[in-house]
């Protein structure tokens, strides 16, 4: 399937969930939130929420300091 992370296109095996596309993309789920078509899905979710081609996904980094 082909999808859209942060911007930019990817192709990546049908029928991923979040927490498989996050595996497959090395990014840790520790301190992020993710979008997907601007709807915001909550973290308990990643592991049961299927990706679809043509899907756009954010995925943004929660940042501390001051």
């Amino acid at each position: 399937m082909h999808i859209k992370v942060n911007g930019e296109k990817k192709e990546l095996p049908d029928g991923l969930t979040i927490e498989a596309m996050l595996n497959a993309l090395s990014i840790k789920a520790v301190g992020i939130a993710v979008e997907v078509n601007r709807e915001i899905v909550p973290k308990r979710l990643f592991g049961s929420s299927a990706l679809n081609d043509g899907d756009a996904v954010e995925i943004v980094r929660m940042v501390g300091g001051g």
